[in-house]
């Protein structure tokens, strides 16, 4: 079964990324998938900076992070939208876990057989589309196969009921059918067979 790791790309505790984030992990996790749900804001890190990396090496938390890519297979991010590109915080996530850090270590090593697929929550009506162009763009310049499928949640300030579920069913198909693309081709990817029961939501 494929592991899958899920995290939003923003630190604020309100942020309506993480509850998309956290959706669509309590989501897969009802289809019996091996779900991780991380904080970014765990994972504090300076800004990346070759000096820095010279002097002292990956930080701590880098490494950990790092870690935890090479650990699971498919990987799903939230990402809010900063001025028609993805936040500095995310940037600077993925920028220093694509350093290497141990001898002999292969290039890019955390993102190597990864599949992502992404998803965004925005107050605006597009639902944070055009940020997911560039972070789209950057993860498939690393090595990341990123599904086609993406959900952008628009109105995103009203979209979720109290109990963290979307209110449109539009919406809610949207995340299940970015999913289940997810989970198939992570199972394609990391080689398990076609002919085994799949676990679809």
């Amino acid at each position: 079964m494929p592991k899958l790791l899920m995290f939003a790309g923003s630190a604020r505790t309100a942020s309506t990324n993480k509850k998309l984030a956290a959706l669509a992990a309590s989501t897969a996790q009802k289809a019996n998938l091996d779900v991780t749900l991380i904080d970014l804001k765990d994972f504090e890190m300076p800004i990346y900076d070759g000096d820095l990396e010279d002097d002292a090496g990956l930080p701590e938390n880098a490494k950990r992070l790092k870690q935890l890519f090479v650990e699971h297979d498919g990987i799903f991010i939230a990402s809010p939208e900063y001025n028609s590109s993805f936040s500095p915080l995310l940037k600077n996530a993925l920028d220093w876990i694509s350093r290497p850090h141990t001898e002999n270590e292969l290039s890019l090593w955390a993102y190597n057989g990864k599949v992502a697929a992404l998803g965004s929550v925005a107050p605006g009506a597009l639902g944070g589309l055009r940020g997911l162009v560039p972070l789209r763009m950057m993860l498939g310049n690393i090595g990341v196969t990123v599904v086609p499928n993406q959900v952008a949640i628009s109105n995103g300030f009203s979209a979720f009921d109290d109990a963290g579920a979307l209110k449109n069913e539009q919406q809610s198909q949207m995340l299940k059918a970015t999913l289940d693309q997810l989970i198939l081709t992570t199972r394609a990817m990391t080689g398990l067979s076609q002919k085994e029961e799949r676990n679809t939501l």
